[in-house]
């Protein structure tokens, strides 16, 4: 994990360094209009922004010459040092973001990666809670007119974008019904504390949770159906049948527990696939969260941030695989590693 950790950080570096703009242009830029008599000085407000940056040093000979991407590489995660201090990833600096004031990059992401986390999670929990029983279901009644009804309604479920689900339901829960804000994140002039603050938030963020629930449901139930129909055809299952034990044994116990290992690899990686999804949900309803500062650092060149939630969805992926490899040994203790 750590060695495709520090791959994909090298690799990301790169690639956004590839992009044609200077930090220190831009900043030059604002001032240009000041020093519009003084070029001289607004040639060494450039270079002493450049310095600052890491982009150039000054040599044994006090001449300013630019530095290696992959010294600036070094910098940026901390294993060497920019103007003769290590202050890097390492350190726990992740840059600063300057189209917030200048202000460090976490304590920004702080309040937005506590909505993303909460929109996230909580849709997992709901989507959980409805589609493997769902998916038992129709495995269970494979063939029948309700097996049938929901086969369709997941296909279509299924079939339909995040971002047009979305749509729809702005139409008919916000527009038609008013039963939802539209978007936003609190009561427009609201000063709310404690519970009441919780709540009022909970009820903002209620439409995109039920829009990313929906919009899971589909895929989710079809895949637990599937593992299901393939485990109650087992040898083991048909043994436990014949042997006259509880039906209700045999699906949650004995067939269950076989389907769980397809099953655990979609739940991870779909838990994964949501926080790339649920970019554009914030962005159509105007959640304060990640996805919304990822589009907006990107359109700004805030690269420091774009870089910081890069590497956070980078480590929410490793971070999945090993879970999925922990979960694996949990439901079935037949594939543990062993000494």
């Amino acid at each position: 994990m750590l060695l495709v950790f520090v791959i994909l950080s090298m690799l990301l570096y790169l690639i956004y360094n590839l992009i044609p703009f200077n930090r220190a242009n831009a900043i030059a830029e604002q001032y240009k209009a000041a020093y519009k008599n003084n070029p001289e000085g607004l040639e060494k407000l450039k270079l002493e922004k450049e310095i600052e940056l890491g982009l150039k040093k000054y040599d044994e000979n006090g001449e300013p010459q630019k530095v290696g991407i992959f010294m600036r590489y070094l910098g940026w995660l901390g294993l060497a040092p920019v103007n003769g201090q290590y202050n890097g990833i390492l350190q726990g600096n992740f840059g600063i973001s300057y189209q917030y004031n200048e202000r460090p990059v976490l304590e920004v992401l702080a309040e937005p990666m506590q909505n993303t986390m909460f929109l996230n999670i909580f849709s997992v929990i709901l989507a959980l809670a409805v589609t493997i029983p769902l998916g038992i279901f129709c495995a269970v009644h494979r063939g029948s007119k309700r097996d049938s009804a929901i086969q369709v309604f997941t296909i279509v479920g299924y079939s339909i974008p995040f971002f047009i689900i979305a749509i729809l339901f702005i139409w008919l829960f916000a527009s038609t019904l008013g039963w939802f804000p539209v978007s936003g994140m609190k009561t427009p002039g609201s000063d709310y504390t404690g519970m009441q603050k919780f709540l009022d938030q909970l009820y903002y963020m209620a439409l995109p949770l039920i829009v990313m629930t929906f919009g899971s449901l589909g895929g989710m139930t079809r895949y637990v159906r599937a593992s299901m129909t393939e485990a109650l055809t087992m040898d083991c299952v048909r043994t436990a049948r014949a042997k006259g034990v509880k039906e209700k044994v045999v699906v949650y116990s004995h067939a269950w527990r076989n389907a769980l290992i397809p099953v655990i690899t979609l739940v991870i990686g779909w838990f994964i696939s949501i926080f790339a999804g649920s970019i554009m949900l914030e962005n159509i309803f105007g959640l304060n969260g990640m996805g919304k500062i990822l589009i907006q650092s990107l359109t700004a060149n805030d690269l420091d941030m774009v870089l910081c939630l890069e590497l956070f969805y980078a480590s929410i992926g490793l971070l999945g695989n090993l879970i999925v490899d922990i979960a694996y040994g949990i439901a079935d203790p037949r594939i543990r590693v062993n000494k």
